[in-house]
């Protein structure tokens, strides 16, 4: 009872201004001896308010009070900001006249009847053609399809979990992926990772103790961190997902901006890899593909008859179009040329910071000097018309995020980028600032 009492008291100090924006709690162990209670139920209180969005931590600086005018950054759609740095949807000049004649050529009868998840055995011959990776390529009968990568993450959750099992992410992951499995009443477990993605060690240790039922990584381009794990490292991964029979949901959607056999190769009875067209082409013809073994195959085809993810008619007959013209991969090596020379514009203006992620990425993760929070210099950015980040936004477990944002490259016009990022890097140099709203 006290405990609760004490959530209330601070939700409504926050509520009425008493507590503002930015003001910087005690540590917990300080707060339990203040009031007189047990350190474990300080840590609750602060769990709780954490939960409800009240508060903020970063690793380093402390708690604070969350500025709650700031718009809860779930990364499925975009803002509506003069430059936006949050929401990745890469588009090219070529792409666009390339789409245009695909949607030309679009046959109605084809388009506009129910969509089926399995698609037509060309469609499928042609996906695995052109998800194939070096020496790996699928075969066409392990493909089914989505409505987009969105929903081919959440009709293989469904497939894979239950309410209240617990799956292993990156201690920073895709928010969109935790928020379907929070919904679903799955629990995410943050494990150990380095610079080369999922810590082996960690994974094996959950693992071997059954405390995850299934692993959710992105080894390519990884979101938020833009790190790429190296085959060395996957195929440890691998290892321990065919050692302890763990399924996986390997993220793959950025894999076209590199060529590395994904995790799936080498533990293809335990992986169900996901990828998509948004990225590739863009956002709004978004088709996704689920690339299961025979284990998989018939729960991921229930999931998706009976849940609200399967593919329209529409997006399976551009797909099909789409993926028969010779051009095709000339698409995917020019956002790769895109997303480099995006990279390199942010590392020349950024340089002087703390800078993660691989140079081929379309997004950074940029650690912030101090005295910045990242939810006070996403606030300040976006009193200058720039939509960033703050790490809170990935961090899957309720601890404290580090202090850095994640930058997405991909929206505006390279002039408009490079304003933005001189922007940035000055607010940095500057430090807070105390301003009138």
């Amino acid at each position: 009872m006290r405990y609760r009492t004490f959530v209330d008291q601070f939700a409504t100090r926050i509520s009425v201004g008493e507590l503002p924006p930015g003001t910087r709690l005690p540590p917990q162990r300080e707060f339990a001896y203040q009031n007189g209670i047990a350190y474990s139920t300080a840590a609750r209180i602060y769990a709780e308010l954490t939960r409800m969005g009240l508060i903020t931590g970063e690793v380093g600086r402390g708690t604070y009070v969350r500025d709650r005018r700031l718009p809860s950054a779930a990364l499925a759609e975009p803002r509506r900001t003069p430059v936006d740095l949050e929401y990745n949807f890469p588009m090219i000049a070529a792409q666009s006249s390339a789409v245009a004649e695909v949607l030309r050529a679009l046959d109605p009868e084809a388009a506009l009847v129910p969509g089926r998840i399995e698609g037509s055995p060309e469609l499928r011959a042609l996906t695995a053609d052109y998800l194939e990776r070096g020496s790996w390529r699928p075969h066409p009968d392990q493909v089914l399809f989505a409505a987009n990568g969105r929903q081919a993450i959440a009709a293989a959750l469904s497939a894979l979990m239950r309410p209240g099992e617990r799956m292993g992410v990156e201690p920073m992951t895709y928010p969109v992926a935790r928020g379907i499995a929070a919904r679903m009443g799955i629990q995410v477990v943050p494990l150990q990772m380095d610079s080369q993605g999922i810590d082996p060690d960690g994974l094996r240790e959950a693992a071997a103790a059954g405390g995850i039922r299934a692993l959710y990584v992105q080894p390519d381009f990884q979101n938020p961190m833009g790190l790429l794990t190296p085959v060395h490292r996957r195929r440890e991964i691998a290892e321990i997902l065919n050692e302890f029979q763990l399924p996986a949901i390997e993220d793959g959607i950025y894999a076209f901006l590199g060529d590395l056999p994904p995790i799936a190769s080498f533990a293809p009875a335990q992986t169900i890899l996901i990828d998509s067209l948004s990225k590739r082409v863009a956002p709004g013809l978004g088709l996704g593909y689920l690339v299961a073994s025979s284990r998989f195959l018939p729960s991921l085809a229930q999931s998706l008859r009976t849940g609200p993810w399967g593919p329209t008619g529409l997006s399976l007959e551009f797909g099909r179009l789409w993926l028969s013209r010779n051009d095709v991969r000339r698409f995917d090596v020019l956002k790769r040329d895109d997303a480099a020379a995006r990279q390199r514009l942010a590392r020349t203006i950024l340089g002087d910071f703390q800078i993660s992620g691989d140079p081929r990425a379309y997004h950074l993760w940029l650690g912030l000097p101090d005295p910045w929070r990242a939810e006070d210099f996403a606030a300040a950015a976006a009193r200058d018309g720039i939509a960033v980040t703050p790490a809170h936004a990935f961090a899957a477990g309720k601890g404290h995020a580090p202090a850095a944002v994640r930058i997405a490259l991909s929206a505006p016009p390279l002039p408009m980028l490079e304003e933005a990022l001189k922007r940035l890097a000055t607010l940095m140099r500057e430090g807070p600032v105390d301003r009138e709203d």
